[in-house]
């Protein structure tokens, strides 16, 4: 189940949601097997002693700061949902054939997945998977292929380079995720697609990545029209780089000023021209469910067109699954935005 937020009172701070845990538990140990108890296994990581710690970004301390950046210990089952997504991804394989493999730059890791409809002239999704930044292929987000192909759009995923891989340089990521849509963009033809109707979406990291991808300058970097795109769905993800470059996430990120400024979609509104879905989950840490809110509340204030999805009962590495079921949250929604039939 989804809600359709307009306002910021539905995040959860991140002290309510620790104070959350601590009940939960408590009434756990109380009533062993009931909802509680299970509910107490889906919250945030207990406080942990000692004393708090100066300030240093809203009124986080270093070490919550890190925790609301590091999704891991909000999600006790990361390691299940990663082996499922790539189990899934192997299975839409088996059931509707391997993607096409093709080299979109020069670089060894510049290749995308196609998974093409029969439909012809069909309109396209790209897909940037996450990771932090560190991680992720394309194989293994080919979980929603199935869904948009029989639906009647091509699914494209790209690879490219991690950030570690770039000596701690986000920039070229971005670069990377841009020249894989202008290439998606110039090549629709060739796999059958309608350049004309190309959506974007991406998760956590990338989200971030898709974010950077709809500030780009087309016409200027590509010699391609400004509206490239005609949607995207950002779940997930982090749009102005500030909060993160003081995290334990600088320990493997060289931010630089120029990176922050130019990569913060958030801080680039007046390049935004295309309809954007802002997504989070319920169960999000709370600096993430805050970056999708504080985004998708600038974006109204500057009158571009957005829509906000709060996937309920969801933490950070389930939600996406939803985007390969036409019933769910995310899949529902990526449909309706290309004009697709929910069947």
């Amino acid at each position: 189940m989804a809600n359709i937020e307009s306002q910021s009172n539905h995040l959860v701070s991140r002290r309510a949601m620790l104070g959350i845990a601590a009940s939960a538990a408590a009434s756990a140990a109380l009533t062993p097997g009931s909802v509680f108890a299970q509910q107490a296994m889906r919250c945030a990581p207990l406080p942990t002693a000692g004393v708090k710690g100066p300030r240093v970004f809203l009124d986080y301390d270093q070490a919550e700061l890190d925790l609301a950046y590091d999704q891991a210990p909000w999600a006790a089952n990361l390691l299940q949902i990663q082996g499922r997504l790539a189990t899934n991804s192997e299975f839409v394989r088996q059931r509707i054939g391997a993607p096409r493999r093709i080299a979109y730059g020069p670089s060894e890791v510049e290749k995308l997945d196609i998974y093409t409809t029969t439909r012809p002239n069909a309109p396209i999704m790209v897909f940037i998977h996450g990771g932090a930044w560190r991680g992720g292929l394309a194989k293994n987000s080919g979980y929603p292929a199935e869904m948009f192909v029989q639906a009647g759009a091509h699914y494209v995923v790209p690879d490219f380079v991690a950030v570690e891989a770039a000596g701690g340089n986000l920039t070229p990521m971005a670069e990377q995720v841009r020249r894989a849509v202008a290439w998606v963009y110039k090549n629709a033809a060739s796999f059958g697609g309608d350049p004309s109707r190309l959506y974007l979406s991406g998760h956590s990291s990338g989200a971030h990545l898709g974010g950077c991808a709809v500030i780009t300058d087309w016409q200027k970097e590509f010699d391609l029209p400004a509206d490239v795109l005609k949607g995207a769905i950002l779940v997930s993800g982090m749009y102005d780089l500030k909060a993160p470059r003081l995290s334990a996430r600088s320990s493997y990120i060289k931010f630089t000023d120029e990176m922050e400024q130019s990569l913060s979609t958030q801080r680039h509104l007046d390049r935004i021209n295309v309809p954007l879905i802002v997504a989070y989950a319920s169960l999000d840490t709370p600096e993430f469910q805050r970056q999708s809110l504080d985004f998708a509340k600038a974006l109204r204030q500057a009158g571009k067109p957005v829509q906000t999805i709060r996937g309920e009962g969801y933490n950070h590495f389930e939600f996406p699954e939803t985007l390969g079921n036409p019933f769910a949250t995310l899949g529902r929604a990526a449909l309706v935005q290309m004009k697709l039939a929910v069947s």
